[in-house]
């Protein structure tokens, strides 16, 4: 069997069901009852058809019959399907490793596949892969070495938008799905800006804003861009612009009038058109992928599948009906065993409190202050742990959480060495704890800086008119009413903040200045956004790359041969996550939180948005909502706006 023929071991998954109980029932059909081939969830209950199901080690087993020998070329497989996360799955210590595998754990295949004396080659399959162009980057660089080490690297698909092209100029060969569709129009931003929309609904945004490149502000309180604004986004995207197009000039040998001239062709095109335009080498039916590599070796082709490791034990007897329940009130052990590096993980906007995840009903993901300090101090405590990485993507947030968390890990630094590792973005409060590092990485397309506070409130005194809603509002101290929300603010109320905001400002830039010595203020302060290399000259980042970039150079650093990599937060019990997951409607012994009707509206809201905008888009505007949403709650935030930005 050759995994070109498209046999993949998958149970049905329900569209109302969670990832965790997905990745549950996966692995209880797979170890438990190996003849149930459909799983499906319905309101009466799960109901089973019996067939025969392959396991994903049964089918390890069968490319394996396919032999090696010294007369065939032997080539690995690594399919790419999905969102690829920067964390484990909270539930990974609990049932194994997850089919959904992380950016990591790709990029350490790839380099494994490197040191491979065995291996000629790979074949990378993307599948419908939602990646990013931060994570194409970090993907192509770990393309790159091994190829210096003599591997070949294909790249296969069956449709090709920007981000799949520029995935295939790191590559040795493009190959595409006889008749995909091939589409690289260019880079796209969409701004919304709802001054207007406000106004006519009775509302009116009222914001003081700290940095005259901030821009976060612009869209609830202007019906356009500011001079100053239009001025940071349109370099922003001239350097998103350019990271696209250099590894396709590179890679594909190609002059900047023969790209533009590819692009004319492909805004909407298919596999044969691509081929002409060179940006595709060859185009054929998936069942030919062996025949045709037979002939790029020049021998006949050994497979060697599972490079991403599908058939990992689970750690849950799932024989026993009842594991799961045992598993309920267990915490996971957590503890190193030999040196380790610890990843801490950043991602998602940045609240007071404890970190949240998102349940059946919908909701978002953000990143807790209390949850971070917790596992900064548990980093702190284990002797076994040498360094640390903070692996950082967040737009931002709440200004009194940035600095907690900045507190947090400038105490743990005391102790270890602590270095940064940018994803798509650390902007604004996300930058704000970068400087806490000794060292940054980023990729050329990260999105660093956005130095700069914003603040404010929603005034609804013009709607409760049109609802003919009578406010009376009644306080008591001389401030009591600055957060009122029926009237905006007077000016001495607004210069009371500006003040109190300028001083947050003055303190953001004290960090940035600690950390990042020799750093212009003037160049890169008052919001402005700029792209990983272009932050690099500005002092703002010290190298470009990715998460196992800034993990080897650490452990060359701490004089680590052999190391084991830890990820933060730690796991936590099986009763917490199954809590999150159903947002109070299943509770565990001991566990109160009951679901309210603010969290269900919320969570159908930010489900609506997500329907209609679809789920590219909704995963680039999602921190931007909750960012608003924090206004509800703190009142200064460190946050970076959000466009939508369309590759394809």
């Amino acid at each position: 069997m050759k995994p070109c023929d498209g046999l993949v071991a998958r149970t049905p998954k329900c569209l109302i069901a969670s990832p965790i109980w997905v990745n549950f029932l996966e692995r209880f059909v797979n170890n438990s009852a190996r003849s149930i081939l459909n799983v499906r969830m319905t309101a009466c209950g799960l109901v089973a058809a019996a067939a025969l199901f392959a396991s994903p080690a049964a089918l390890s087993a069968a490319y394996a019959q396919d032999g090696a020998t010294a007369t065939k070329a032997r080539v690995a497989t690594i399919e790419l399907e999905g969102a690829l996360k920067d964390r484990p799955s909270e539930t990974g210590m609990i049932f194994g490793k997850s089919d959904t595998h992380t950016l990591q754990d790709v990029v350490e295949a790839i380099k494994a596949a490197g040191d491979d004396g065995n291996l000629d080659g790979i074949v990378i399959q993307v599948r419908d892969a939602e990646l990013g162009a931060t994570q194409v980057e970090e993907l192509s660089a770990a393309i790159r070495e091994i190829r210096g080490k003599g591997k070949k690297v294909h790249l296969f698909a069956d449709a090709y938008g920007t981000v799949e092209l520029m995935l295939g100029s790191a590559c040795d060969e493009v190959i595409a799905q006889t008749g995909a569709p091939v589409s690289m129009p260019g880079l796209y931003m969409e701004e919304m800006f709802l001054a207007d929309t406000l106004a006519w609904a009775g509302l009116k945004a009222d914001y003081v804003q700290v940095g005259d490149y901030k821009g976060a502000s612009e869209q609830m309180a202007r019906n356009s861009p500011s001079p100053q604004w239009s001025q940071n986004i349109d370099g922003l995207l001239d350097s998103m612009y350019a990271n696209i197009r250099g590894p396709m000039l590179r890679g594909r040998e190609l002059t900047d009038r023969q790209l533009d001239g590819a692009m004319e062709t492909l805004w909407m095109a298919d596999s044969a058109e691509a081929k002409e335009a060179k940006l595709i080498d060859s185009v054929i039916d998936l069942p030919q992928l062996t025949a045709h590599l037979k002939t790029e070796y020049n021998k006949p082709i050994s497979w060697k599948s599972d490079l991403l490791g599908h058939d990992e034990e689970t750690q849950m007897d799932m024989s026993n009906p009842f594991a799961m329940l045992m598993k309920l009130g267990e915490t996971p052990d957590y503890t190193p065993t030999g040196p380790t590096i610890a990843v801490l993980h950043i991602d998602g906007a940045i609240v007071d409190g404890e970190s949240t995840t998102p349940g059946l009903m919908g909701g978002s993901a953000s990143v807790g202050s209390r949850t971070i300090r917790s596992a900064l101090e548990d980093i702190r405590k284990e002797d076994e742990i040498r360094g640390v990485i903070v692996r950082i993507d967040s737009p931002g947030g709440s200004a009194t959480a940035s600095e907690v968390i900045w507190q947090g890990v400038r105490r743990l630094a005391e102790k270890k060495p602590v270095w940064i590792s940018v994803g798509s973005m650390a902007a604004s409060g996300g930058y704000y704890i970068a400087v806490s590092g000794d060292k940054i990485y980023v990729n050329p397309s990260s999105i660093v800086g956005s130095i700069g506070v914003v603040g404010g409130k929603i005034a609804m005194g013009e709607l409760y008119d049109k609802l003919k809603v009578n406010v009376v509002g009644r306080g008591r101290g001389p401030k009591a009413d600055i957060f009122a929300s029926e009237k905006t603010w007077s000016d001495a109320q607004r210069e009371e903040v500006r003040t109190k905001m300028t001083d947050t400002y003055n303190l953001f830039t004290s960090r940035v200045t600690a950390g990042r010595k020799g750093i212009d203020l003037s160049k890169t302060a008052e919001g402005r956004l700029f792209t990983g290399d272009k932050a690099l000259g500005l002092k703002m980042a010290d190298a470009i790359g990715g998460l196992d970039v800034a993990l080897g150079d650490l452990a060359k650093s701490l004089d680590l041969d052999d190391y084991e990599v830890m990820h933060y937060p730690a796991p936590r019990s099986f009763a917490d996550v199954l809590e999150d997951a159903f947002g109070g409607m299943v509770q565990a012994p001991g566990v109160k939180a009951p679901m309210g009707h603010a969290a269900i509206g919320q969570a159908q809201l930010m489900g609506m948005i997500r329907t209609v905008v679809g789920e590219k888009a909704f995963a680039q505007l999602e921190p931007q909502i909750n960012g608003y949403m924090q206004m509800r709650e703190g009142k200064v935030l460190l946050m970076s706006p959000k466009a939508l930005i369309f590759t394809k």
